[in-house]
C-alpha cells in the first residue's frame, strides 16, 4: 500500500504546483490587461474631448455661409420638375437625403454639449499630467506624478502604472520627453526643453 500512494502524493504535488503557477500568471495576465485598458480609456476619453471641439470648429465655420449650401439645393429642382415622370423619383430621394442630414447635424449639435460639459467639469488624465509637466522646471518621475496628482486631485483614483503609460502615449506623440538617469526614469514637458534646444542654433545663425 505505500508504494501506491507514493506515485499518487507526486502527482498531486505536480498539480498542486501547477495550478499555483498557472493561477500566479492568470493574475499577473489580468493586471496588466486591467492597466492597459484604463490606459486606452483614459486616451478615449482625450480623443472623445478633442472630438467635441472639433466638431463645434466645423459647426462655427461652417454656419458663416449657409447661401452657398442651400444654393445646389434648389437649383436642380426646377429641371426635374418640369421633366419627364421617371426623372422625378430623384428629387423625392433628395429630399430624403436632406432629411437625414438634418436630422444628423441636429443629433450632432446636441451631444457635444453634453460631452463638452463633462470635459470641462473633468479634465483628463492625459491633460493632468501635460499641465503639471509644464508647471515643472525639473524633471518628474511618473511616482512623484502621481503623488502630486493625487494631492490635488483627491476625488480622482490614480495610479503609477496608469501615469506611467499615459506618459509614454506622450513621448510617442512628442507632447513629452523622456530621459533616464540610472535605473529611473524622469520625464519633462515638450514645449519647456523646445526652447532651449532652438537658442544655439539662433546663435549659430547670428554668428
Amino acid at each position: 500500500m505505500p508504494e501506491s500512494q507514493t506515485p499518487a502524493t507526486e502527482l498531486t504535488s505536480q498539480y498542486v504546483a501547477q495550478v499555483t503557477g498557472d493561477l500566479e500568471r492568470n493574475t499577473k495576465e489580468q493586471e496588466r490587461i486591467g492597466v492597459e485598458i484604463e490606459a486606452l480609456q483614459e486616451q478615449l476619453r482625450a480623443l472623445q474631448h478633442d472630438h467635441t471641439v472639433l466638431v463645434n470648429m466645423q459647426q462655427a465655420l461652417g454656419s458663416a455661409s449657409p447661401a452657398t449650401k442651400a444654393d445646389p439645393a434648389t437649383a436642380p429642382s426646377v429641371p426635374h420638375q418640369a421633366s419627364a415622370e421617371p426623372k422625378q423619383s430623384k428629387p423625392k430621394k433628395a429630399s430624403a437625403t436632406s432629411v437625414k442630414k438634418t436630422a444628423s447635424k441636429k443629433a450632432v449639435t446636441k451631444a457635444p454639449s453634453v460631452k463638452a460639459s463633462t470635459a470641462a467639469a473633468k479634465p483628463t488624465l492625459v491633460e493632468l499630467i501635460r499641465g503639471h509637466l509644464e508647471q515643472e522646471s525639473e524633471p518628474r518621475s511618473a511616482a512623484e506624478i502621481t503623488a502630486a496628482l493625487t494631492q490635488a486631485h483627491p476625488d480622482r483614483s490614480v495610479k503609477t502604472t496608469v501615469v506611467r503609460t499615459t506618459l509614454e502615449g506622450l513621448v510617442a506623440k512628442s507632447h513629452a520627453h523622456r530621459a533616464k538617469q540610472g535605473s529611473s526614469v524622469f520625464y519633462t514637458a515638450a514645449a519647456a526643453s523646445e526652447p532651449a534646444a532652438a537658442e544655439p542654433q539662433q546663435e549659430a545663425v547670428a554668428g
